[in-house]
């Protein structure tokens, strides 16, 4: 029942080449952020990651995309990181883009073992009638596209056939944790967390407090340790932003 690795490294240790990974937080929040440079240092390839988005060129998933050690990426937005745009349109970065919800959903449905469900949105785009590159060659030409999904009519509108998604591996940030893995997340780092954590065959947590078991309020635990294989706690974590902006005099 004592999951607690002594660090990052320790605790992603046995990431393979080729694996799946979950990778929590929505823009640079709430990322697991010492997991990520514990990967990097590792030097782990070919991995293929889901995660809201690929954080910015020179932090978060930035960092392994900058390592060539991303195979392909699962998102939503990718608008921050030109590193990210240029892979992609070289041909050396396969992508998936899946709208927010839906990213969402796919997570949540595997982690409760659906293997799939309608949804409206995407339906009658390119979404559902595929033709989306998925992967470009070296001179601009599309080498893969999306394939067409199955549609269906319920009530006169149509839905979108949408699969699930698991891990191999999820890395997710948590505010506290216990020993057993009982974890609290703190305003928008409930954002993608929670469902990853319930999505992978090996779930990873980091937290900035690690604490005694029976210190955390039961009902106000927001992911029970049962979900969670692993928990350490992090330590310099720069919660930074993604873009500053300064409004004029």
């Amino acid at each position: 029942m004592n999951k607690v690795h002594a660090s990052a490294r320790e605790a992603v240790a046995d990431i393979p080449a080729g694996a799946t990974i979950l990778a929590g937080g929505f823009g640079l929040c709430g990322i697991p952020e010492n997991s990520i440079q514990a990967l990097r240092e590792l030097g782990v390839g070919e991995l293929t990651v889901v995660s809201n988005n690929c954080g910015v060129d020179d932090f978060g998933l930035g960092v392994l995309l900058r390592g060539r050690q991303i195979r392909k990426m699962v998102s939503s937005y990718v608008g921050e990181n030109k590193e990210f745009e240029r892979q992609y349109l070289s041909g050396e970065l396969e992508v998936e883009l899946v709208p927010q919800g839906t990213l969402a959903e796919r997570l949540r449905a595997g982690g409760a073992g659906i293997p799939a469900f309608y949804t409206p949105t995407g339906a009658g785009t390119a979404i559902s009638e595929g033709g989306l590159p998925l992967r470009y060659n070296g001179d601009g030409s599309v080498q893969k596209y999306s394939e067409k999904k199955e549609v269906r009519s319920f009530d006169g509108r149509d839905y979108v056939l949408e699969r699930a998604i698991t891990g191999d591996f999820a890395i997710i940030k948590a505010w506290k944790g216990d020993r057993f893995g009982n974890l609290v997340y703190r305003h928008t780092a409930m954002n993608f967390n929670p469902m990853m954590a319930t999505a992978a065959r090996v779930t990873i947590a980091e937290v900035e407090e690690l604490v005694e078991v029976g210190t955390l309020d039961p009902a106000q635990i927001h992911t029970p340790g049962i979900y969670v294989q692993r928990i350490f706690q992090g330590s310099g974590h720069e919660k930074r932003i993604e873009r500053r902006t300064t409004r004029p005099a």
